[in-house]
């Protein structure tokens, strides 16, 4: 069983409404009124966590950073889920809203694409598990705690996961330039996944023929993409406009 450190009043909240199990301790600044933390404090005293008090110093040398907001905790890391594990848990979903992440290599971007999910509400993120890159500390660092509040899923076969989700009904949306129309006049409002290329390079063939169909991001300056965290961003938050 291994340990990290994530940090956040909102980050620290979602663990222990969604995953109290997970949780070790919690660490709250000295000084700081039951007002500043609010909510969380009233969870608090309704769970059996330790809680200990660290000065301000502390906590940022505890998470590196001095906007911790107060609050950090220990918790147990997930692993991320297997195919199999993750259309179980899909089926279970009655309009799923998936990121699919095709070789995707910078960990500051895996970390910031796990962050914009995680504020989408997408249901899952998937990535192929020998294509692309893992949790490391820089994607913790950057997703700011959605590495562990995000599910995450690595599959061995990303053509043959799409596939499935096919089977399932859900539709496969490819971010690409070469899309006959723009994310805005895709109909994202049913089960979705949503696959995003990797940098420089796009979606891999296997993955593009797998796709439903084709969308792009109008461009209207001077650069030719996006970074791809920003790209699905919009895709995402396309859809959660779409469904309302």
């Amino acid at each position: 069983m291994s340990e990290c450190i994530i940090y956040g009043i909102n980050t620290v909240r979602q663990i222990l409404n969604k995953s109290p199990g997970r949780l070790l301790r919690v660490y709250l600044q000295k000084g700081m009124g039951a007002e500043r933390f609010g909510r969380l404090g009233e969870e608090l005293r309704n769970q059996a966590v330790v809680v200990e008090k660290r000065s301000a110093a502390e906590l940022q040398s505890l998470t590196g950073t001095a906007k911790h907001q107060g609050v950090a905790a220990a918790v147990i890391r997930s692993a991320p889920m297997d195919e199999g594990a993750a259309l179980d848990y899909l089926a279970n979903i009655a309009n799923p809203l998936i990121l699919i992440l095709d070789s995707i290599e910078d960990p500051r971007n895996y970390g910031a694409c796990l962050r914009t999910a995680e504020g989408a509400g997408a249901d899952l993120v998937v990535s192929g598990r020998s294509r692309g890159v893992d949790i490391t500390p820089v994607v913790t660092k950057v997703a700011s705690g959605a590495a562990e509040t995000q599910p995450i899923a690595r599959v061995a076969n990303l053509a043959r996961f799409l596939k499935a989700l096919q089977d399932m009904n859900i539709c496969i949306i490819g971010a690409d330039e070469g899309g006959s129309a723009t994310v805005f006049e895709g109909d994202l409002s049913g089960p979705l996944a949503v696959v995003m290329g990797a940098e420089g390079q796009g979606l891999r063939r296997l993955t593009r023929e797998r796709c439903d169909a084709l969308v792009r991001l109008p461009m209207h300056g001077g650069v030719e993409s996006l970074n791809v965290s920003v790209a699905a961003g919009i895709c995402l938050y396309e859809a959660v406009r779409q469904r309302g």
